[in-house]
């Protein structure tokens, strides 16, 4: 499964973008500042809104890779069940490409404040979609 997903990875930046505006990548980083706004408040179900919810949505973490939306979203509350353990989080973007129509690739860094039980952090690579106009994150790997 790895290999299957480093080759979509690869597949997809070979291809040419088309027709991504500027508008797209100020959409695609609006839903990340959004998402770090409701982390930081302690609303995992709102920052979940960022995620394409499907029984498809990937999530690869240290644990493996979770299917489905609610998997994923059962998943945080149980590796986050409370706000000292939620941290303050941000994100730094360190990459965000669109190798096709409707698609993007973002790579960043995240790290967690976490003055009680200690600072995380680490990579992020997203795979964005398109879908019924909305951007939305159709994988997460996460480590």
């Amino acid at each position: 499964m790895k290999n299957q997903l480093v080759l979509l990875v690869l597949l997809l930046t070979a291809v040419v973008a088309k027709g991504q505006t500027a508008d797209d990548r100020t959409a695609i980083l609006g839903i990340l500042d959004r998402q770090t706004r409701d982390w930081n408040s302690g609303n995992i179900a709102a920052f979940m809104k960022g995620y394409w919810e499907s029984d498809s949505l990937m999530f690869v973490g240290k644990n493996g890779v979770t299917y489905g939306y609610q998997s994923t979203y059962q998943g945080y509350l149980k590796r986050y069940p409370d706000r000292a353990t939620m941290g303050t989080l941000k994100f730094d973007i360190l990459h965000v490409n669109f190798p096709g129509n409707d698609v993007a690739f973002v790579v960043g860094k995240w790290n967690l404040t976490r003055p009680e039980k200690g600072d995380i952090g680490g990579h992020y690579t997203l795979l964005w979609r398109r879908i019924d106009g909305r951007w939305v994150i159709v994988c997460d790997h996460t480590s």
